[in-house]
């Protein structure tokens, strides 16, 4: 964690308010462990009386919590757009999973945009080594589905995080769960289609990552939206397959099989 010394003036008010900006920013993430006391006040170049009042400050506003004996964490709820029961019921819906690849597909194309802007040298390390993981996953005959979703959903949050867009980023780790099960099931169904879904999703990856690193903008919101929009178009012939079975299945009772099968029979002996 890279910190800057804090001045004299104003010590707690200023820690805070470098605390508040790191958390922010996303340098300090939902669940993160802060350093230990003595090392941060060494760290800003504070006393730690000063620090432990920043801290009680941050805590009571809700964005620190305090463990006994276990030291000082970012709160994990913060951010958070969906509670842990309205993420249950959504995931049990297709047509909400639907209405979450349109809400992504606005989010990660205005997110890609930015990126291809913003995006710094340590940004787009980051983003290569998200990337090169996903391609990773691709490549494995031994990787499951879950590691690929994970993976994917990394990747598209290192995107978020390049954009330097406070509230674009929290709205994608808000929604990192939701979206990291969205992505899980997206693999899941499509992944199992056919190798061409397969090869299409990689290289859709592949031109988005491209066009951000090189900083074409435009063409990143592009790639990006094309890449949501194919998700949405696969699950969606999917999703009336499924029906289409299902509305089949419900036409074949158990009496009318047997009615079938002794027609058969006595049409066989017939003839």
């Amino acid at each position: 964690m890279n910190t800057g010394r804090i001045s004299p003036r104003r010590l707690a008010d200023s820690i805070v308010e470098e605390l508040e900006k790191m958390i922010l920013e996303g340098t300090l993430q939902p669940g993160e462990r802060l350093p230990a006391e003595r090392a941060l006040a060494e760290k800003f170049g504070v006393s730690r009386p000063s620090l432990r009042e920043a801290v009680h400050r941050l805590a009571t506003k809700g964005l620190l919590i305090s463990r006994q004996g276990g030291g000082h964490f970012v709160s994990e709820s913060l951010g958070t757009s969906f509670t842990d029961p309205l993420i249950t019921l959504l995931e049990g819906h297709p047509d909400a999973q639907r209405d979450l690849l349109e809400y992504r597909r606005t989010l990660e194309a205005d997110c890609a945009y930015y990126a291809a802007l913003r995006a710094t040298t340590i940004d787009k390390t980051h983003l290569k080594a998200a990337y090169e993981t996903l391609q990773a996953c691709y490549a494995s005959e031994s990787g499951g589905l879950n590691e690929e979703g994970a993976a994917d959903a990394r990747f598209h949050l290192a995107i978020a995080e390049a954009s330097h867009n406070a509230i674009l980023l929290h709205t994608i780790r808000g929604l990192f769960s939701l979206l990291k099960t969205n992505v899980v099931a997206n693999i899941g169904g499509m992944y199992a289609r056919e190798k061409q879904t397969r090869s299409e999703l990689m290289e859709q990856h592949r031109l988005l990552f491209e066009a951000i690193i090189e900083g074409r903008a435009e063409d990143a919101r592009h790639f990006a939206g094309q890449h949501i929009q194919y998700a949405q178009q696969v699950l969606s012939e999917q999703l009336e397959n499924h029906r289409r079975l299902e509305r089949s299945q419900r036409r074949i009772r158990p009496d009318k099989t047997a009615t079938d099968s002794m027609t058969a029979s006595e049409a066989g002996k017939m003839g």
